[in-house]
């Protein structure tokens, strides 16, 4: 399970989204994720879904790396759907004790799901095909307007990368470890909810101490190489918009324009 998690991980590749500016990337995912919340309807909702297909196999990602990230959260989706199933009221198509499951739920918990699974992919999408250098150079020319009123723009965007790329290294310590605990006879399936609890603790004091280990590692990494924050720093990439930025935007506004269109059509008829 712990290895399906593909959050902060980079695939490197030469694809159309790889080469796109990292900024751009992240002001459309912005909206695009903002758009799965404002749109309704089936049409919105596979217009969507038919985008985030295209943006897979432009991306060059392997299909079951897509499917990886979405994979630990199976659980989550089967809970919101079946919530909305039982508890929204229309025509009953099925009862079980005190639970109706109307036809309108169903839909409604469809679509909620389906939500959340785009809105997994079009994130994971971000960091898969964007360095985490990049994401720090694009996040700090981000909040760079930020500075006029003594934000620290650098210093949040380089903690919010540096957040990012140790979570799938904490992912490998953790798994080590409990294959570690495993091989010393702890079973973490069986049992009930108290008992489960009670054998995380042997996982969570080591990646506890290994965490607080590699940030003093990584702190003292930084002083040896006199770094003193974002004050006179060099790039050796200098970020730049060039003519596929310019298309991806263009494409996005006018798909965004007809999706949000075409969803405020159908909330009106």
């Amino acid at each position: 399970m712990i290895s399906d998690i593909t959050i902060g991980q980079f695939f490197p590749g030469q694809s159309v989204l790889h080469r796109m500016d990292p900024r751009v990337k992240i002001v459309l995912m912005f909206f695009f994720l903002v758009s799965l919340f404002l749109i309704d309807g089936p049409v919105p909702y596979g217009a969507l879904t038919l985008l985030t297909i295209i943006l897979g196999a432009l991306s060059g990602i392997p299909a079951k790396i897509i499917i990886r990230s979405v994979k630990p959260l199976w659980w989550i989706l089967l809970f919101t759907f079946l919530i909305h199933f039982a508890s929204m009221p229309g025509r009953v198509v099925a009862q079980v004790w005190i639970f109706q499951f109307t036809e309108e739920g169903f839909w409604r918990g469809f679509f909620i799901s389906l939500r959340l699974v785009l809105l997994i992919v079009l994130s994971s999408y971000l960091t898969l095909t964007t360095s985490p250098l990049m994401l720090t150079d694009a996040l700090e020319r981000l909040l760079k307007p930020l500075k006029c009123i003594g934000v620290p723009a650098h210093e949040l965007a380089m903690m919010m990368t540096i957040a990012l790329r140790f979570v799938p290294t904490l992912l490998q310590e953790t798994d080590k470890i409990m294959k570690a605990q495993q091989s010393r006879g702890v079973d973490f399936s069986s049992g009930n909810m108290l008992t489960q609890l009670r054998n995380i603790i042997p996982i969570l004091i080591p990646l506890f101490i290994s965490a607080f280990r590699r940030a003093d590692e990584l702190a003292m990494a930084m002083e040896a190489r006199c770094y003193h924050g974002g004050e006179g720093r060099t790039r050796m990439k200098a970020l730049a918009v060039s003519g596929v930025d310019y298309g991806a935007v263009a494409l996005s506004v006018i798909f965004l324009g007809a999706v949000m269109g075409a969803s405020f059509f159908l909330k009106q008829s």
